[in-house]
């Protein structure tokens, strides 16, 4: 016969008891859209905000990077076709800087002469490199006018420059957004706050009589 000290009472059942997964608990950004006594009519306002917020990023967004990259490429890629190479004169010598002489990729201005498209004869002054003499044949680049402009950008330059703007475009528009939908939701927490207080002012008065 067995002697010694009854077997106390079990543990008590836990959470997991009967072998049940204990009910995991809503996600709690979607408590302003599930029902519940303490909701009121601001946060269903305050959550449509944050999920229009959040469709204007998405959508919006990569519209107006894609509107700015489209344009940016369009503007560039039309220089391409827009800018020609012509063939300009010395009118005159050019500088010769001592202090450039060796260093490849320095220029100094100088007055040159060409023909544009049109036929018509041109002057201006431009880059070119020091030391030549009146008469020297130097490569400029015109646009359809006949004027003289910057060297058009290369085909990755375009690409990298559309990407570019279009990243920007996008950070621009999703901050705005966000900073235009932070403000009304401050806008509603006040409310909401006031509100609040309204209702405390006519229940505490209640309250401090029970607890008295």
């Amino acid at each position: 016969m067995r002697t010694g000290r009854p077997p106390g009472p079990g543990p008590p059942p836990g959470p997991n008891h009967g072998g049940r997964r204990p009910e995991q608990p809503a996600h709690p950004g979607l408590w302003r859209w599930r029902r519940n006594p303490l909701r009121r009519r601001e946060d269903i306002i305050e959550a449509w905000v944050i999920l229009i917020v959040w469709i204007v990023v998405a959508v919006g967004g990569v519209f107006a990077g894609a509107l700015a990259a489209g344009a940016t490429e369009d503007t560039l890629s039309r220089q391409r076709t827009e800018r020609h190479h012509a063939t300009a004169v010395l009118t005159e010598d050019a500088p010769w800087n001592a202090a450039l002489a060796g260093q490849d990729g320095q220029r100094v201005r100088a007055t040159v002469e060409w023909t544009g498209p049109d036929g018509d004869r041109h002057t201006g002054r431009t880059f070119v490199e020091p030391g030549h003499h009146a008469g020297y044949q130097v490569k400029v680049w015109t646009d359809q006018h006949g004027r003289l402009t910057a060297a058009p950008p290369s085909q990755a330059q375009v690409t990298l420059q559309s990407v570019l703007l279009g990243g920007s475009a996008t950070v621009v528009f999703s901050g705005l957004t966000y900073v235009t939908g932070r403000g009304v939701r401050l806008g509603i927490d006040r409310h909401r706050a006031a509100r609040w207080d309204k209702e405390w002012e006519a229940v505490e008065p209640r309250w401090g009589h029970r607890m008295g």
